[in-house]
């Protein structure tokens, strides 16, 4: 009990259940990767943001991120980085919504109701 009162920070971190002698450290420390990926697509024009992508990364990291507070030991280092795959993910999809609430309608559905309606 006297050594474990005398080790420092930095040792009970390295020997932690979640430190970087396993994989609880490693896998949120890579996924980060995924955040910054996300980050960079919002220079991408709105037009070549995949719904059906940004809509699995969304739920993923929703569902990851309570996941990961259930578990034993608690991984908030993998709750805070799939909370934030999931909110990068979730941002692009409301730059897909507004885009396509305010893009005027195409030509050829104007051609469609103009010939409807005559």
């Amino acid at each position: 009990m006297a050594a474990a009162a005398g080790t420092s920070a930095f040792s009970r971190f390295i020997n932690s259940p979640v430190g970087p002698k396993t994989i609880h450290f490693w896998a949120p420390a890579m996924k980060w990767g995924l955040v910054i990926a996300g980050l960079g697509d919002l220079a991408r024009p709105v037009d070549q943001i995949s719904i059906r992508q940004q809509v699995s990364l969304a739920a993923t990291g929703l569902i990851w991120t309570r996941w990961s507070t259930i578990i034993t030991p608690k991984n908030y280092s993998l709750a805070t980085v799939n909370f934030f795959v999931g909110c990068t993910a979730a941002y692009q999809l409301a730059r897909v919504a507004l885009n396509k609430r305010d893009a005027p309608p195409a030509a050829s559905e104007t051609a469609t109701a103009a010939t409807t309606a005559a």
